[in-house]
């Protein structure tokens, strides 16, 4: 008899949660992940003889990331897990993966798929954002993370969301030079929101503490006019104050960031329904309470719903336990994490609602900014092929280009709806549809295609 193959992509929190869920059950789960350790994005792990402790890397975190390392870890050496770093999923149908890794492409076989693949920046265009020296927030932090580098001698961190206040003190705490901390979301919203926000009030309280430290570098309420640059990199950021004041900031880096985007070209593959999420601003794949996507696909972390890594953790648990009840077996005890669910979706609506995606600034963008970094193409060229062609995303893209290049529309989709959307002078950017996913889901060197294991 064939062994039943449950496979998990993605080895972060939601992807460890719901190995050991499975492992603890009996069944030897399949984990493959782009790291070579797992922890993903949030947990990122640098590499042996990194000598920074984990307390420096995650700073109040640090319990939650060594203990999913730790469990990680014990599952691979033991046997009750089979780990497959440093491997891409690229494509998927038919009950196979079609993966690719250092030693090239292997298809994997699965009965039963658990896509953790959480989350990535999510970027608002604007003048002069494609010049070298301009990086997202987590790439910035990937580099200290990973390597103990900061990305600029003097650094201005521009954007929403937790992410940009964390990333602040981080870089502070490493010694690194920040010229300014620029929140586009006002102060008034995010005060609006302190009410869900305080479910959760040790982290609240944390981000407060994080913001005071920031003191006279961190302003709310800006408008950001554009990033100015030579041709060997950024010299400069120019923006406006809540007054509306004009203001220059020098500098040598950039990092830009709006909360995040989840990463779902997998899940479309897998045939998997989405949503508009007016909240969110993107379009999100549905799934019920447990994470059930279609048939033999379960969606856990952030890659479904935008919980961040404790949310992620409970998400990975629950798409297990569905699992094996769909399977038959013995599942644990979901109540306590449906609840702990309502209350962490509470916390991260009022997260969205407080850092806001930035449609006004992105709408009022001149035509001669680029939109897509990949393809070259301008917000004026977006605007004059939605004229042409209609308000539709797709068509857009197959007219334009826009969305077209090696980031898939990771990166400018976003951006490019609310241009449609204005254009055909629609309610939101949901009326125009969204980028239809295609494989392979990453730039993928043809060599590792036809060299297989």
């Amino acid at each position: 008899m064939t062994e039943l193959q449950v496979v998990i992509v993605g080895a972060g929190p939601a992807g460890i949660r719901a190995a050991e869920t499975l492992a603890v059950a009996g069944l030897r789960p399949t984990v493959i992940d782009e790291g070579a350790r797992a922890g993903g994005q949030i947990y990122r792990r640098p590499p042996d003889g990194f000598i920074r402790p984990p307390t420096a890397l995650y700073g109040s975190q640090a319990g939650k990331a060594v203990a999913l390392h730790t469990a990680f870890d014990g599952l691979v050496a033991t046997g009750h897990i089979v780990h497959l770093p440093r491997r891409s999923v690229v494509a998927l149908a038919d009950g196979t993966l079609h993966t690719v890794g250092d030693s090239g492409s292997r298809r994997i076989r699965y009965d039963r798929l658990i896509l953790a693949t959480g989350a990535t920046d999510r970027l608002a265009p604007l003048p002069g954002w494609q010049a070298p020296g301009v990086y997202s927030l987590g790439a910035m932090q990937i580099a200290l993370k990973a390597q103990g580098v900061a990305m600029g001698r003097r650094i201005v961190l521009a954007g929403s969301g937790p992410l940009l206040t964390l990333l602040a003190t981080q870089l502070l705490k490493a010694r690194a030079e920040i010229a300014a901390v620029l929140d586009t979301a006002g102060m008034r919203g995010q005060i609006a929101a302190f009410a869900d926000l305080a479910v959760r009030p040790s982290f609240a309280l944390q981000g407060l503490a994080m913001r005071a430290r920031l003191r006279r570098l961190y302003h709310a309420g800006v408008v950001l006019e554009g990033i100015e640059a030579t041709d060997t990199g950024v010299t400069a950021v120019h923006w406006r104050d809540a007054g509306g004041q004009t203001r220059r900031t020098a500098c040598d880096a950039v990092g830009l960031g709006w909360h995040l985007k989840a990463e779902t070209q997998l899940a479309d593959l897998a045939g998997c329904r989405f949503d508009y999420d007016t909240t969110w601003s993107q379009w999100l794949p549905s799934a019920d309470r447990m994470g059930r996507a279609g048939d033999g696909v379960y969606l856990a972390g952030d890659g479904l719903r935008l919980l961040g890594a404790d949310g992620a953790e409970v998400a990975g648990r629950l798409a297990a336990a569905a699992c094996l009840s769909d399977l038959g077996l013995a599942a644990p005890d979901a109540t306590a994490d449906l609840k702990r669910l309502d209350r962490l979706e509470r916390f991260a609506r009022g997260i969205a609602r407080a850092f806001p995606w930035p449609a006004d600034q992105v709408r009022a963008l001149p035509d001669d900014a680029v939109l897509c970094r990949c393809e070259g193409i301008t917000a004026g060229s977006v605007r004059e092929t939605a004229a042409y062609g209609g308000a539709e995303a797709n068509r857009v893209k197959s007219l334009g280009r826009a969305g077209m290049g090696r980031c898939q529309g990771r990166y400018c989709q976003l951006a490019a709806a609310d241009l449609i959307a204005v254009s055909g002078g629609l309610a939101h950017a949901g009326e125009v549809g969204r980028l239809r996913a295609q494989a392979p889901v990453r730039p993928t060197p043809i060599r590792a295609l036809l060299e297989e294991e």
